[in-house]
């Protein structure tokens, strides 16, 4: 029986470690919007990202407090109570999605996007685009 067991996976990781990977993984989440990582990983982080949008619609001391100390990271805690928590204010549940995606190449691990739901990309905040626009077509110089 599995009573009072935790439905977590321990990831063959160390307490302090995973705590670490999840939090970095939450901070960029909130950040970005969309993050690719692992399948296993990505249904853990849905899970922890419900729960700290849902402690960040609360809106008071102890909730930003309760942020701070899951994220460590004073900016992606800005954002979360400032825009990711006024967006998601009227939904009840299911702030984020897991869309399952391709294998990983050196070890085919399954591949998952975590996602916020409505999730708007914002332009310029992609690789891609920062590289367009860093690599403008030198002007020739002029032949005499």
């Amino acid at each position: 029986m599995q009573h009072g067991k935790k439905k977590s996976n321990k990831l063959n990781m160390q307490a302090a470690h995973r705590k670490s990977v999840f939090s970095n993984l939450l901070c960029q989440l909130i950040n970005h919007g969309r993050i690719k990582t692992t399948e296993v990983k990505a249904k853990q982080l849905v899970r922890q990202a419900d729960k700290i949008i849902t402690v960040a619609k609360k809106q008071t001391l102890h909730a930003r407090r309760t942020a701070v100390s899951m994220l460590n990271n004073k900016k992606a805690v800005k954002k979360l109570f400032s825009e990711i928590a006024k967006h998601f204010e009227s939904r009840k549940g299911g702030y984020s999605k897991v869309i399952k995606t391709t294998y990983r190449r050196g070890d085919a691990a399954p591949l998952a996007i975590v996602e916020l739901i409505d999730f708007q990309p914002v332009a310029g905040t992609n690789k891609k685009d920062k590289d367009k626009k860093a690599s403008k077509p030198k002007p020739k110089p002029k032949a005499k």
